[in-house]
């Protein structure tokens, strides 16, 4: 159980690092963020991107505190 659990998390975190390495090619404003002050709404894949970096952000976590537990 443990070694699925630690399998799971792995694939997990190499989907969070994808996702948010593309969000940051996606916004343009570079990895530390751009100049400018202005406030955009996410539409489109934009938002289902956001949506799914925060899904995956709680099931990471979610799954590191079960893998501490049965572990």
């Amino acid at each position: 159980m443990n070694d699925f659990m630690n399998l799971v998390q792995l694939l997990v975190s190499i989907l969070l690092v994808a996702i948010i390495l593309l969000q940051v090619k996606e916004g343009g404003g570079g990895l530390f963020g751009s100049a400018s002050t202005t406030v955009r709404t996410r539409r489109g894949m934009e938002k289902t991107l956001f949506q799914f970096t925060i899904f995956l952000a709680i099931a990471f976590v979610v799954i590191s505190i079960i893998s501490v537990r049965v572990g």
